[in-house]
């Protein structure tokens, strides 16, 4: 007797751990995962520098759901299912040692994403998985009346499949055509936009300081409620670190709309002015004879300080004891609120995150599967799921690959 087949879109995070997991839990079933480009796991390659990070160590589902702008309640349910502690077991139980950095990112204690990757194409592998790479799929219908095949595939190269049941687990670049397959079957798509991208400046001389970072600033969107607090970093464009990448995240149709075009108000210390005020003060009265701006306070780097001393015209020479309320109030406020027009994007190194995907209320929550047609199945960067860097969009890829992958044979 033939077997049913699954297919899995996509030959990604999502879509192996779909693929060895359907394969694992349904033997009767057969599996073909599909990648349209001629290498498979290839953003998994290049993840965080090389080396991929897998997950991160924090396993409290409200406050793991809370690093995703958009999908995080829907997450939240399903982590009852499989979460980051879930993750570390099953690459662990699988021969590959994890390890965990001071900021909660886990990593393969090789550093080489190439560990993860050569893990995921073993267990297929072992599973059973066929994967076929340099095979994209241009369209999908449904088949009435026959029960063993419910959809039909049909490739760019001409060719068809028959399935079962489909798993689609592509990526989240606006410019997909899974996108236009989804519409044609009446799905809901949530226009995807980026997400995860540094700030370029319009024009400042800050940028001299390029390399400069600060442990902990505090950014926020000129005239809205949108800002992140984290370290900063100055680049030769304009800003980066994670309190700009987090800000991107949440704020990224925001950004979208206006054209990367706005102002944003940098605390470089992440203290109200009350303190701000008071620490000045207090320097002004215990040190009244050094140079103000070789005195650098607040936590703020020496050559920085220079700099926002520069902007609030204060001589070099200039000691704490001769500064005009004028000039104090300047460099208080360049302290608290210094602006910057910003202009512009850049992608994070070669990490590509998309806000907007296929609407989650079309999807059940326990299973995966949609609503309207049965028997088809999302997981990853296709949904209107991401989250802040950390880890964390991966493990949405683990979380709806593995509860896609149990439940996708079901219902025979």
């Amino acid at each position: 007797m033939q077997k049913k087949t699954i297919v899995v879109i996509g030959g990604g995070a999502a879509g192996f751990m779909g693929a060895i997991t359907a394969a694992e839990n349904f033997p009767e079933f057969e599996v073909i995962l599909l990648e349209k480009s001629k290498e498979v796991l290839a953003k998994v390659r290049i993840s965080g520098g090389g080396r991929c990070n897998v997950t991160n160590v924090e396993n409290h589902h409200k406050k793991l759901s809370k690093n995703y702008p958009r999908g995080g309640a829907f997450l939240l349910n399903l982590f009852k299912y499989f979460d980051s502690d879930s993750t570390r077991k099953w690459f662990e139980s699988r021969g590959v040692a994890l390890k965990a950095e001071k900021d909660g990112r886990i990593f393969p204690v090789t550093d080489d994403s190439e560990t993860i990757v050569t893990c995921l194409q073993y267990n297929a592998k072992k599973a059973g998985v066929r994967v076929i790479a340099s095979t994209g799929v241009k369209n999908i219908t449904l088949v009435e009346g026959v029960e063993n095949e419910r959809f039909t595939l049909e490739l760019i190269s001409g060719k068809t499949i028959q399935a079962f049941s489909v798993l689609y687990a592509t990526g989240g670049s606006p410019m997909i055509h899974g996108y236009n397959i989804l519409h044609g079957l009446g799905f809901q798509i949530q226009p995807p936009v980026p997400s995860l991208f540094t700030f370029n400046l319009l024009k400042s001389d800050i940028i001299a300081l390029s390399g400069l970072s600060v442990p902990n600033a505090l950014v926020k969107v000129a005239g809205e409620k949108l800002q992140n607090e984290g370290p900063l970093l100055i680049t030769h464009w304009g800003f980066s670190g994670p309190a700009i990448l987090k800000l991107s995240a949440w704020g990224a149709r925001f950004f979208a709309e206006r054209n990367y075009k706005f102002k944003i108000l940098i605390n470089w210390c992440n203290l109200d002015i009350k303190s701000i005020e008071m620490t000045l003060d207090d320097i002004k009265k215990s040190n009244p004879k050094k140079i103000i701006a070789s005195n650098h306070l607040l936590n703020i780097p020496t050559r920085l300080w220079q700099w926002i001393c520069d902007q609030s015209e204060i001589e070099k020479d200039l000691l704490w004891l001769d500064i005009s309320n004028k000039k104090r109030n300047k460099l208080v406020e360049n302290i608290a609120n210094c602006p910057f027009e910003i202009d512009g994007k850049s992608t994070f190194k070669e990490e590509f995150v998309t806000c907007g995907g296929v609407d989650l209320a079309q999807i059940d929550k326990d299973s995966m599967e949609s609503k309207a047609i049965k028997g088809l199945y999302f997981a990853g960067e296709i949904l209107d799921i991401d989250a802040v860097t950390g880890g964390f969009n991966f493990q949405a890829a683990w979380t709806t690959g593995f509860v896609a992958g149990i439940n996708i044979g079901k219902g025979v």
